[in-house]
């Protein structure tokens, strides 16, 4: 019995990965109705979120950021601006319009202190991925057995509530939805075999259970 996995170290040796895609940040409500039009038209969309951080011992911020990806583009939604719009409130509470996340139960506990919108119609990698012997939970480390290619993680502790977003950031908010995406997309394709990894690791029988 074994399970897939990777060390920190063999992922900084990885070629960083980068969207290639267009980015839209939606920061008024004249622009979500039309990004929502394009959501709806794909089969499968990556999602996530971006919080700004707090370093102050029980202070929490509310969700800032919420990107929802295409394999061509990401729409970054700047939650903090302008909530949680009808359109796209209806949009993640369809069960015919499938989602894509990881650790969504946190995401999920986000969106309700903005909004009361029960969302419907995502699957958690975190769940697919067992199906595959991967004993890993990040986005990155997931990413990166499957890919061989690194995710950054350089911009995630920065201010998602600042005035304007910087390419870095808008990079790195992408890559996270559209990842999601990738993953899903990958491992259901049927191409992933994973007796032929490179990263299986033996467990222990305690880790069995």
């Amino acid at each position: 019995m074994y399970l897939l996995r990777i060390d920190k170290e063999k992922i900084h040796e990885m070629e960083p990965v980068h969207f290639d895609g267009e980015i839209y940040v939606i920061d008024t409500l004249s622009q979500v109705r039309s990004a929502v039009s394009v959501l709806r038209r794909q089969p499968l969309v990556g999602f996530d979120t971006e919080t700004r951080p707090s370093f102050k011992k029980g202070v929490v911020h509310k969700m800032a950021l919420m990107q929802l990806a295409t394999p061509q583009e990401c729409f970054l939604f700047r939650v903090n601006r302008i909530g949680i719009p009808q359109a796209l409130s209806d949009y993640l509470a369809d069960p015919d319009c499938l989602k894509v996340g990881l650790s969504l139960r946190d995401d999920f506990a986000k969106l309700h202190t903005v909004t009361g919108v029960e969302p419907q119609g995502f699957i958690d990698l975190q769940d697919l991925v067992r199906n595959y012997q991967i004993g890993e939970a990040s986005l990155q480390k997931i990413f990166a057995i499957l890919f061989d290619k690194k995710i950054s993680k350089g911009q995630q502790l920065t201010n998602w509530e600042s005035e304007s977003l910087t390419e870095n950031q808008q990079q790195y908010a992408a890559i996270d939805a559209w990842a999601c995406g990738r993953i899903y997309k990958y491992l259901m394709s049927g191409a992933f075999n994973p007796d032929e990894s490179p990263y299986k690791q033996e467990i222990e029988e305690d880790e069995k259970a």
